[in-house]
């Protein structure tokens, strides 16, 4: 008998998936369990902010359960298999400490050079390739989740990928929501033709679009803050000393899990490393500078913006409607330093 995964997960968690998707597709469940998704439960959709001394989340939020929540988005929407799993394995090439790896790849701006190996992932497994030869489905229908503008498109339009992180870290990273306000939320949501005939998610309402974007517009900045980017940025930093130190290498970050990987850096043998490390994660005093600071862990700002101006039936949110427009500006037009340092 194949497992149930919905079975698998906490309460709150089977709440919040039975908001996005009232029945959960059977069909994703041995797609779900194979080795490739399954590696990515011990991967935290928060990068490197889930280990910090402050850390306070009752349970990991892995980039399995964002990746099943993305699936079950686009279920809901389109009943379709292909487009479903697609959405599925869109992070499926995650390493551990996600966008960090971004950071150390010099791609803190866009931060998709982690997802650049997905269909090698997908071509490699032998179990994903005999589920989808038995499902009659090709490797190139669900390899590249950006082919199915629900499952993805360009920021700032609505997508399942930016509406389930966005619900999602508007609980475990900051609480701007609880599951009846996004319940509400969701439920005004259906698929629209856009300003370019292209079919997208939308609201019916200008009301739940403002409502969206006020819980949304919370998060934004966070994701931009000094302490985020030092964070990613640090992580990046301390994983490559560990590769040039070859105290770990590139496979693993591909194969274990990120406390497996933290144990790792711990127990260095090198304490320089491991006590940068325990230093920085009790670190709580992340300083904005103008200038680069010498002798400082100090980062540029210049990093991916995130926001999301939502269609209506009627328009753009932000074309329509005086409080969503105020809101996005704002956050355009936030004034953020050049770099950030921290003083350990």
């Amino acid at each position: 008998m194949s497992k149930n995964y919905i079975e698998q997960v906490n309460e709150n968690i089977k709440k919040y998936y039975s908001i996005l998707s009232k029945k959960f597709p059977n069909f994703l469940n041995d797609y779900i369990y194979t080795p490739e998704m399954q590696k990515l439960d011990g991967i935290n959709q928060i990068c490197g902010a889930y280990w910090r001394k402050e850390n306070i989340y009752e349970d990991m939020y892995s980039v399995l359960k964002h990746s099943v929540g993305v699936a079950l988005i686009i279920w809901n929407f389109t009943n379709d298999k292909k487009q479903t799993i697609a959405g599925l394995f869109h992070d499926i090439s995650s390493p551990a400490f996600k966008h960090c790896i971004d950071f150390l790849n010099g791609d803190a701006e866009k931060q998709e050079s982690t997802e650049e190996q997905t269909l090698e992932v997908i071509k490699n497994s032998k179990e994903i390739t005999s589920l989808l030869k038995r499902d009659k489905i090709e490797i190139e229908e669900v390899s590249d989740y950006k082919i199915y503008p629900i499952a993805d498109n360009e920021t700032p339009k609505l997508s399942a990928d930016r509406l389930e992180y966005t619900f999602m870290n508007g609980i475990y990273y900051k609480k701007v929501w609880n599951l009846a306000e996004i319940k509400d939320i969701y439920g005004d949501i259906q698929i629209m033709k856009n300003e370019d005939n292209i079919s997208e998610l939308g609201f019916n309402s200008i009301e739940k679009a403002e409502k969206f974007i006020n819980g949304a517009s919370e998060l934004w900045p966070l994701w931009i803050s000094s302490k985020d980017t030092i964070t990613m940025y640090f992580f990046a930093d301390i994983i490559e000393k560990m590769y040039k130190e070859k105290y770990i290498t590139k496979k693993d970050l591909y194969e274990l899990s990120e406390q497996e990987i933290i144990n790792m850096i711990r127990n260095c043998q090198d304490k320089e490393i491991s006590n940068v490390f325990n230093k920085f994660m009790n670190c709580n005093s992340f300083i904005d500078c103008e200038e680069y600071k010498d002798n400082k862990f100090c980062v540029s700002r210049k990093v991916k913006k995130r926001y999301i101006n939502p269609l209506t039936k009627n328009g753009r949110a932000y074309d329509i409607s005086k409080q969503a427009k105020e809101k996005i500006d704002h956050y355009i037009n936030m004034q953020i330093s050049k770099y950030a340092y921290v003083d350990m």
